[in-house]
């Protein structure tokens, strides 16, 4: 499978890093940070949900009509609208957009934020309602005739969508999480399971309980996708002077009180309710460097926030990192820095190409070396 490379959509140019200079929806810079990631090599890009954020569906519908060939990801919370209506929001999208929509389902690390929303079921609760939600989508996506639903969460009887998806048989559903209850119900569920940037052997053990999960459920892996901040410099030496100058710009602005969305820190400060974030911190503990290029002195900044741990150095040496990961099994990268639109040109420019020729050129060793094995096979099967 070719690897493939997801940006950050934005709703502004506000980052861990940097005040927005704008208001919550500047939809001139969400148009113009989409196309750089069009014009220079990206495959996707996600537009990520909080309970105050603008619609993600109705600035991926703006983005749609403004770019030809970038494919939507757009994150939804199973809590905010009802599975039917959510498969006839999506499926019209899909073909807004011409076939070129995904959807990334949220079950919710964080109690306070679920709640902003009148969300009040618990952890376990959540991601049982999200295995009924993914199920019910994949359902009124590809049902031709009218079907019922009699679930712990959600309970109807006769819909048939007359709006099916433009995509068939329907849009790629992704999910992420690091819990049990997570791996179970996205290795059941999901076609792609996002996981965020860990070192390299803790990464390659979340990808094997995945793995145990699917087939426990008779399915086969989802795709693998990881998530990191690049930080680039033009040798490795000036990428780390970057990356500690990025550091110090991060505790600056939480230190002023400001994030890069507003309502996004945690109560009290308190430690991150969801797995995955616990896990970066524990990274974090560990050490700030691991492996190739990782660093993890950003998560550690951020308190676990998310897409936070970094890659630092040349391009050639960001490259050889995901190429390490790419060995383990992961087919998306997720990437996005700290100054969205000039990290989106130069990654995108610099980085994806390294990967993509290397990863081309192993999938071409791989073919003719099959090639040589079936012919040396029929050459002894001839002779015997």
């Amino acid at each position: 499978m070719p690897v493939e490379f997801l940006g950050i959509a934005a709703n502004h140019d506000g980052t861990e890093t940097t005040a927005r200079s704008a208001g919550a929806l500047d939809l001139s810079y969400a148009t113009k940070l989409a196309r750089a990631h069009e014009d220079n090599g990206w495959d996707r890009v996600l537009f990520a949900y909080h309970s105050g954020s603008p619609d993600p569906a109705q600035v991926a519908a703006h983005v749609a009509a403004n770019t030809d060939r970038l494919n939507l990801v757009v994150a939804h919370r199973p809590n905010t609208a009802y599975p039917t209506l959510t498969a006839k929001t999506f499926a019209t999208l899909d073909h807004i957009s011409d076939g070129r929509f995904e959807v990334h389902v949220i079950t919710g690390g964080s109690t306070a934020d679920q709640a902003a929303e009148g969300d009040h079921l618990d952890k376990d609760a959540r991601y049982a309602r999200t295995r009924e939600f993914i199920q019910i989508l994949k359902q009124a996506w590809t049902s031709d005739e009218p079907f019922d639903f009699d679930g712990e969460h959600y309970r109807f009887e006769g819909f048939l969508a007359d709006i099916k998806p433009l995509q068939t048989p329907r849009p790629r559903i992704s999910f992420g999480g690091s819990s049990p209850a997570a791996y179970a119900v996205g290795a059941q569920e999901a076609d792609v399971f996002a996981l965020w940037g860990e070192p390299l052997a803790g990464t390659a053990e979340q990808i094997e309980t995945i793995r145990a999960a699917a087939a426990h459920a008779g399915r086969a892996l989802p795709t693998i996708q990881v998530a990191f901040r690049p930080i680039l410099g033009a040798t490795d030496e000036l990428a780390w002077d970057k990356a500690e100058r990025t550091l110090g710009d991060i505790r600056a602005h939480r230190a002023a009180g400001g994030s890069a969305s507003r309502g996004r820190l945690r109560r009290n400060g308190s430690q991150p309710e969801n797995a995955g974030s616990q896990r970066l911190l524990a990274a974090a503990e560990s050490g700030e460097r691991h492996d190739r290029a990782l660093w993890t002195a950003t998560s550690a900044a951020t308190g676990g926030g998310g897409n936070s741990t970094a890659l630092v150095g040349t391009p050639e040496t960001v490259a050889a990192a995901l190429l390490d990961y790419y060995d383990l099994g992961v087919r998306i990268f997720s990437a996005r820095g700290y100054h969205l639109y000039d990290d989106a040109v130069d990654f995108g420019r610099h980085v994806i190409p390294l990967v993509r020729d290397e990863v081309a050129r192993r999938e071409a060793a791989a073919a003719t070396a099959d090639t040589a094995d079936t012919a040396d096979t029929a050459d002894r099967a001839a002779v015997a």
